[in-house]
């Protein structure tokens, strides 16, 4: 399967006295299908989207876009950044029409005004809420027809409603164009709707990542007794409440004994789980793990 996107010791740092927004990430995003990109505030989510967008390079280690370097691969990829950077004094129609002129021979026009339609062609985009501007840059991103779309917050400034329509056109676009998008996000129950894959980055590192049903697979939420010894299994998360333990864990065979009651856990609490548990150990299942070479440290194979 070819990689949308893939990295291997992929390291930025910004100033010597920082510490990485990036450090020695190693994954890969197979071709077609959504991923969801998420962690933390600061976690590298931005700089992990601007660096495949080729806006910035690495401090050291390597990232492929599309199985080229993404400064190559630009005109195959559409970008919309957390800011929705905008010509404030353009219109709307304008703003559209610049879109066509920079991107010739690839503008899709019905694609772009399916996602721009509610919008007054002759508003200025400085008048446009932040609802309206998040619109337009994803209509210039999707009338690109990109084979990868790169989305930092998509809909953070969306009503429900609106959400649910662009998140409708985007699921659309990729069923008909076969395009890959990897979009970070906080909303975690409308992500669980909508991913095939995912990617955790927390404090720079990857924590988890591959195909979702693959992840929480390797996961099971188990009930016992507070006294209980959960080993051999790998425990990401464990509380205890009254008399009762509960714990995230990664069982080490098929099958976890009596007395511990078993349930699948969902996305949600998976994420949770990992965030709240940040010395759990990574996981990568085997389609998230780079194709050349030997597994990076500190990942793990399902």
């Amino acid at each position: 399967m070819n990689s949308a996107l893939e990295a291997r010791g992929l390291t930025k740092r910004y100033g010597r006295r920082r510490a990485p927004a990036l450090r020695d990430c190693a994954f890969r995003i197979p071709e077609g299908g959504v991923c969801a990109l998420v962690g933390r505030n600061g976690a590298g989510k931005s700089t992990l989207l601007a660096l495949a967008a080729g806006l910035a390079r690495p401090t050291s280690g390597t990232v492929r876009v599309l199985g080229t370097d993404p400064a190559d691969a630009r005109a195959r990829v559409g970008y919309v950044a957390q800011q929705r950077p905008l010509y404030p004094r353009l219109t709307v129609a304008e703003t559209l029409r610049m879109g066509r002129e920079l991107n010739p021979g690839r503008w899709d026009a019905d694609a772009a005004r399916r996602v721009a339609g509610p919008l007054d062609p002759g508003a200025r985009v400085h008048t446009l809420s932040g609802g309206g501007r998040t619109r337009l840059a994803l209509a210039l991103a999707l009338g690109k027809r990109p084979e990868l779309l790169l989305l930092d917050e998509p809909m953070a400034d969306l009503d429900p409603l609106a959400r649910h329509q662009l998140m409708g056109a985007l699921m659309a676009d990729t069923a008909e164009r076969g395009t890959t998008v990897v979009m970070s996000s906080h909303i975690l129950g409308e992500l669980a709707d909508v991913c095939d894959h995912l990617l955790l980055v927390d404090d720079g590192r990857i924590r988890l990542g591959g195909a979702v049903d693959d992840v929480l697979a390797a996961h099971t939420l188990v009930t016992g007794p507070a006294d209980g010894d959960l080993a051999p299994h790998t425990v990401v998360e464990s509380h205890v409440t009254g008399r009762r333990l509960t714990a995230l864990i990664r069982p080490a065979g098929p099958a976890v004994p009596e007395p511990w009651q078993t349930t699948e856990p969902s996305l949600e609490d998976l994420l949770l789980a990992h965030l709240r548990a940040p010395d759990a150990p990574p996981l990568l299942t085997p389609d998230a793990t780079p194709d050349a070479g030997p597994s990076p440290a500190g990942t793990v194979a399902a």
